[in-house]
């Protein structure tokens, strides 16, 4: 089926992190199609005046033919304003990138997309693109737990300014990024030079989307660093230098389980009412391709915190390959309690788990 939706793209990061840098040279490239793009504030963006053409009280127009406007008070609202002039034909776009603030958490943005009935039924999340800085990155996670947050929720981490330090410093934040976020690739970008390359497409959990798609968005980056549980749970494993890191990391753990055989549909339905029912507000990211008894293709979800979108299935699935695979990246929970919550899935599977600390 032909989704009609049009795809969101969070883009988020901490205060100087590069979003704004990015976000310009992504509208100045322009191949990712007519964007609309929504900002905090037009004062706060910052955007280059020679991508600006035209302006109205609420839409900027930009000279690659993409649109500006800024939230003036509820995100749903600004959105559905948009969606509404693009029916009646006043306006014109593929997509929708919302630049959040350096403070935010993407996780409530997620949930109005999910649980707006409007939003939901017109819109769809393309993907959470995270930038982090190479130059002032290890500092930020070390005193703010935003940044720690928002690495861990990214789909892509669009690692900004490495054309300004030593390699060894580059390789240090991406061993503690990966410490955060096993399954998001690291992506280098100079003053977000073929950024947009990696930008669109990320969830897993889109109709069309590839098998292997799917199993690389579940999975460890080929790039990353060996891991020998690599085929168990694409986790990546904790960064050698970890002592150095700060206390905020050892807050973010992954944990990951991949079935060999179908689950009863009741017992994951019960296991995921009972996960999001007892640690929601600590769940960032919680997704996965699962094979249920009696149907030969598998789903792919996703959810934040309580909040799920609906399951995809993927029907040109290889038969050959009937492995359920599972992660959790949440924050706040001890070892011990993110193993139980995987727990009632199979006593059998092996739990794996990792974390920045």
């Amino acid at each position: 089926m032909n989704d009609q939706r049009v795809p969101v793209t969070l883009l988020t990061g901490f205060l100087g992190a590069g979003k704004t840098t990015l976000l310009n040279a992504v509208l100045a490239d322009g191949s990712g199609g007519r964007a609309a793009v929504i900002v905090n504030e037009f004062g706060e963006a910052g955007l280059d005046h020679d991508l600006i053409t035209e302006s109205s009280d609420d839409v900027v127009l930009m000279s690659s033919g993409c649109l500006c406007c800024s939230v003036r008070g509820d995100l749903a609202r600004t959105m559905l304003q948009l969606l509404s002039r693009r029916v009646r034909g006043e306006l014109t776009f593929d997509r929708v990138v919302i630049e959040t603030t350096g403070l935010a958490d993407p996780g409530p943005i997620v949930q109005t997309l999910v649980n707006d009935r409007d939003l939901a039924k017109n819109t769809r999340l393309d993907g959470v693109v995270t930038v982090a800085d190479a130059v002032n990155g290890m500092k930020t996670l070390d005193t703010q737990f935003e940044a720690v947050s928002q690495a861990a929720g990214a789909d892509v981490i669009i690692l900004s300014k490495t054309d300004l330090v030593e390699r060894d410093a580059v390789e240090t934040i991406e061993t503690r990024l990966r410490g955060l976020n096993p399954t998001a690739p690291i992506v280098h970008a100079i003053r977000g030079d073929k950024a947009h390359e990696h930008m669109w497409g990320l969830s897993g959990v889109r109709h069309g989307v590839t098998p292997t798609e799917a199993v690389n968005w579940l999975q460890m980056p080929k790039t990353a660093p060996s891991d020998p549980l690599q085929n168990i749970s694409g986790l990546a494993p904790k960064p050698a230098n970890h002592a150095t890191f700060s206390p905020h990391d050892n807050r973010i753990r992954s944990v990951s389980i991949v079935l060999d055989e179908p689950l009863e549909d009741r017992v994951f339905d019960g296991w995921l009412t009972d996960l999001v029912k007892l640690r929601g507000p600590n769940l960032l990211r919680v997704k996965g391709l699962v094979f249920l008894k009696g149907i030969d293709f598998p789903f792919v979800f996703h959810g934040v915190q309580h909040v799920f979108d609906n399951p995809v299935p993927i029907k040109d699935w290889d038969q050959s390959d009937r492995k359920s695979r599972i992660v959790i990246i949440a924050r706040d929970l001890s070892e011990t309690r993110l193993r139980r919550c995987l727990r009632p899935l199979s006593k059998e599977a092996e739990i794996a788990l990792t974390n920045a600390s």
